[in-house]
């Protein structure tokens, strides 16, 4: 790879993003500068909230620029090295972007030492942030208390399924919902999730009524949209509810009906919105946590890898769709130094 391709952001999407919106570039291969490192992107996290940063509204980051590289988190290795601190070989997690290669100052770069007996692909999502978001989210947010019921939304996705399982460490009655029979089974199979709804294919409002007899307590919201409504009728006085996201929208959905949200009053609940970087001081804390829960065989993840930087948007296309069968990845490089 003398060459860097890159996939730059030429227009504003309006809905779905789609292959006009970028333009694919052939760059020369960078090279580090003083105190710099070269890294070579391995893998690239597609999370549903990577089309928030197309927008010109700025998100919890600031617009994506037109014309230039897409940005993204990869992991991937240091290949030439101008900083003591970062010799070629480590592995390393970034901002990286839609790219193959590119140069970062180190206090840019987080140091990745995997375990011989977890996945490097882990390293950049259950073991990074959707772990990070998971657990704090959970834990920081909802405040939950063994024997409470939790409802979680996009429950067999990134941090969906993760909820669902500290959920269960911790002591609570667990509901997932989720689309399609194949991801219920695995939540219920791997993840040892028993109450778990299919909005495809069953009535979510009579499900809940079912699996939640004495109403909702705690709430990890991922989806938002018309399966939160219905979530919100049936939450109990004091509920807390985590706003982690709210997908449906991120295309042009509709949001929230003002019925439904006026039961944050009539129940005097919380709803809180909150982000990873807020929670990054815990970071080694948390991972440290959820490493040892892997290896132990108290947590399970999937991970759904496509070939090739051009897959990219079909990754997207996926993520929203539902079409993915765990955390979406693009591998952009073998993983070897």
């Amino acid at each position: 790879m003398s060459r860097n391709t890159q996939w730059l952001l030429k227009s504003r999407p309006q809905g779905e993003v789609g292959r006009g919106n970028f333009e694919i570039c052939q760059a020369d291969k960078p090279a580090p500068g003083p105190n710099q490192v070269l890294v070579r992107n391995i893998y690239l996290l597609v999370p549903p909230s990577m089309r928030l940063w197309m927008d010109e509204k700025e998100s919890y980051f600031p617009p994506q620029p037109l014309n230039q590289v897409m940005m993204g988190i990869t992991l991937g290795v240091v290949e030439a090295s101008n900083h003591p601190a970062l010799r070629p070989g480590t592995y390393v997690n970034g901002m990286g972007g839609w790219q193959q290669w590119y140069v970062a100052q180190v206090d840019q770069l987080l140091p990745v030492a995997p375990h011989p007996e977890i996945p490097l692909a882990a390293y950049r999502t259950v073991l990074d942030v959707q772990g990070l978001t998971a657990y704090c989210g959970l834990t920081d947010v909802c405040r939950p208390k063994a024997g409470e019921t939790l409802v979680v939304t996009a429950a067999a996705g990134s941090v969906g399924s993760l909820v669902c399982q500290i959920g269960r460490q911790l002591g609570l009655r667990v509901i997932g919902v989720a689309g399609g029979r194949d991801k219920c089974e695995w939540l219920r199979a791997e993840c040892g999730i028993e109450g778990v709804i299919d909005y495809k294919s069953e009535d979510v409002g009579a499900r809940l009524d079912a699996l939640c007899p004495k109403g909702v307590d705690l709430l990890f919201e991922n989806v938002g949209g018309p399966v939160m409504d219905l979530v919100l009728d049936r939450i109990n006085t004091s509920s807390r509810i985590a706003l982690c996201g709210m997908i449906s929208t991120y295309n042009g959905g509709a949001g929230q009906s003002s019925r439904s949200l006026m039961q944050l009053v009539n129940k005097s609940a919380r709803m809180e919105g909150f982000l990873v970087l807020n929670y990054m001081d815990r970071y080694a804390e948390v991972v440290q946590k959820l490493q040892a829960w892997i290896l132990e065989g108290r947590l399970k993840y999937r991970i759904d890898i496509l070939d090739g930087l051009e897959q990219t948007l079909e990754a997207m296309s996926r993520a929203f769709h539902g079409h993915n069968r765990g955390i979406q990845l693009v591998r952009i490089s073998p993983e070897g130094p």
